[in-house]
C-alpha cells in the first residue's frame, strides 16, 4: 500500500518504521525542520509502564485544587485558556469517575506492557544504541508519602509490575549518588524499568526506516483533511493533491484541525511540560539511571554524560513562553537529591514541550471512521512509553491483521 504519515514525532517515526518493515510504500511528512522535535524532544524518558495511568482518576480533582494552591504544585492552570481547554477539562472531569478510570487504566498499561516489549525487539534486532540505563526509583520524602503511595503500589500488582519497597539505606545503595542532606523515609523500586533518550531513538529508526525505503519531508505544514478526497494530502501552503492508498495522523495536537473537515471531533488539548537538561559535572554525584520525586512528580534521569529533570503539567498558557516558577521547582528538586551534579552554569537546555493528551487518558489507534484515514494520536505524557506498541498495533490493524493484543477502548468509538 502507498501510505502517507502525517507527524514524524516518536509516534509518527515508530508507525512510519514498522509500516515499511511491513513492505508499505511510506512517506511522512512534518512540519518541523527534523523529527521528534516537539513533545518527543527533551522529555524525561521513563519507560515504566505500571505508572502509565489516566490523568482522570478519583480524587484527582481535589489534588489539582491542593496543586494550583502550592508554590511547587505539579499541576497548574495558565492563562490564556482557550475554549478547547475548557471544554477538554469538562471531559476530564466526567472520566474521573472510579469505573471509567478503571478501564482506561487497564487499557494504558496492557499496551503500555506490549511497547517496552516491542521496543525490546527493535532495539536488539535492528543493534540501535542509545542513551539508557536500568531500574527505576520512586522517592518517598516522608512516613506519610509512604502511606498515600500504597494504593499505588496496588495498581502496580494489578498491573503486574515487579518491584520492591525500600527503606532510605537500600535506596541509596542503588543510587548513591543521593543527598543525605534531603529526607528520605523510603522508596519503590521498579528493576525492570528504565529510562531512555526518546529523541535518539526516534533518530536511529528513522533513519532505519529510510533504509527500508520510508522517506520523510521535512518543513511541511499539511492542510487539513478534505471530506471530498479524504485520501489525499495538500500543502497548507498551497500544492497539487496527493492521493495515497491510505493516511495515518500522528500529528499531535495539530491532529484535531487536520481531521475535523471530516467530522471528526477530537477532543485534544496540549498539557505543557518543563525539562532542564545539564552536562554532569562529576559523574559520581549524578544518578546512574532514573529516579521520580513521587512529592513534587519530577523525574531525574540519566542521558549518558548529561542529567535531565523534567515535569510540570500546564493547561493554557502557550508554548512558546516558559514559566519561571516550573522552572524554579525543576532546580530545586535537582539540588535537594543531586547537589553538584550538574553544570549549571554553561550549556543548560530549557525546554518546554505541548503533550497531546485526550482528557480520559488512552490514546486513539486504528480505523477513524472514514475509509482510508487512520489515527494514531492522544498519547500525551505516556508517548514514549507507549509509542512502539501503539505502532505495531497500527500497522497490524491496516492490513486487517491480529494485533496480538486486546484492543478494547482504544478505538474512536470510545469517543462517540
Amino acid at each position: 500500500m502507498k501510505i502517507a504519515i502525517v507527524g514524524a514525532g516518536i509516534i509518527g517515526v515508530t508507525t512510519a518504521w514498522e509500516l515499511a518493515s511491513d513492505g508499505h510504500e511510506v512517506t511522512v511528512f512534518e512540519r518541523r525542520g527534523a523529527a521528534a522535535e516537539e513533545s518527543s524532544f527533551a522529555n524525561a524518558g521513563v519507560v515504566a509502564p505500571g505508572y502509565v495511568t489516566p490523568w482522570a482518576a478519583p480524587g484527582m480533582r481535589l489534588k489539582v485544587l491542593r496543586s494550583l494552591l502550592s508554590t511547587h504544585g505539579a499541576i497548574k492552570v495558565r492563562w490564556p485558556l482557550a475554549v478547547r481547554d475548557l471544554r477538554w477539562m469538562a471531559h476530564w472531569q466526567r472520566a474521573c469517575r472510579l469505573e471509567t478510570y478503571l478501564a482506561n487504566r487497564a487499557r494504558m498499561q496492557r499496551l503500555a506492557f506490549y511497547s517496552r516489549t516491542r521496543l525490546h525487539e527493535i532495539s536488539e534486532a535492528r543493534e540501535l544504541s542509545y542513551e539508557r540505563s536500568d531500574g527505576y526509583l520512586v522517592l518517598l520524602r516522608s512516613k506519610r508519602e509512604r502511606k498515600l503511595v500504597q494504593p499505588g503500589l496496588e495498581v502496580l500488582r494489578t498491573a503486574g509490575s515487579v518491584f520492591r519497597e525500600i527503606d532510605a539505606d537500600e535506596a541509596r545503595r542503588i543510587e548513591p549518588a543521593l543527598s543525605t542532606d534531603t529526607e528520605l523515609a523510603g522508596a519503590i523500586h521498579l528493576p525492570e524499568d528504565e529510562v531512555a533518550n526518546c529523541r535518539q531513538f526516534a533518530l536511529l529508526l528513522k533513519r532505519e526506516a529510510e533504509a527500508l525505503g520510508a522517506q520523510f519531508h521535512f518543513n511541511c505544514d499539511i492542510a487539513p483533511l478534505s471530506r471530498a478526497a479524504p485520501r489525499s494530502l495538500a500543502l497548507a501552503a498551497g500544492s497539487d493533491a496527493v492521493t495515497y492508498d491510505a493516511i495515518v495522523v500522528c500529528a499531535g495536537v495539530a491532529s484535531a484541525a487536520l481531521l475535523r473537515p471530516l467530522g471528526i471531533r477530537m477532543p485534544l488539548a496540549p498539557v505543557y511540560g518543563h525539562s532542564v537538561t545539564a552536562h554532569i559535572r562529576e559523574p559520581l554525584n549524578a544518578p546512574r539511571s532514573a529516579v521520580m520525586d513521587e512529592r513534587y512528580k519530577v523525574a531525574i534521569s540519566r542521558m549518558g554524560l548529561r542529567v535531565r529533570v523534567a515535569g510540570s503539567a500546564e493547561i493554557g498558557g502557550a508554548l512558546d513562553t516558559m514559566n519561571p516558577a516550573a522552572l524554579q521547582t525543576l532546580y530545586k528538586v535537582l539540588h535537594d537529591w543531586f547537589p553538584g551534579a550538574a553544570t549549571l552554569q554553561t550549556g543548560v537546555q530549557q525546554w518546554k514541550g505541548a503533550r497531546p493528551m485526550l482528557p480520559d487518558g488512552p490514546p486513539v489507534i486504528g480505523p477513524s471512521g472514514v475509509p482510508g484515514v487512520w489515527l494514531n494520536l492522544g498519547h500525551g505524557s505516556s508517548g514514549w512509553a507507549l509509542s512502539c506498541g501503539s505502532a505495531r498495533v497500527l500497522a497490524d490493524l491496516v492490513v486487517g491483521q491480529d494485533a496480538g493484543i486486546d484492543l478494547e477502548g482504544l478505538g474512536i468509538e470510545r469517543l462517540l
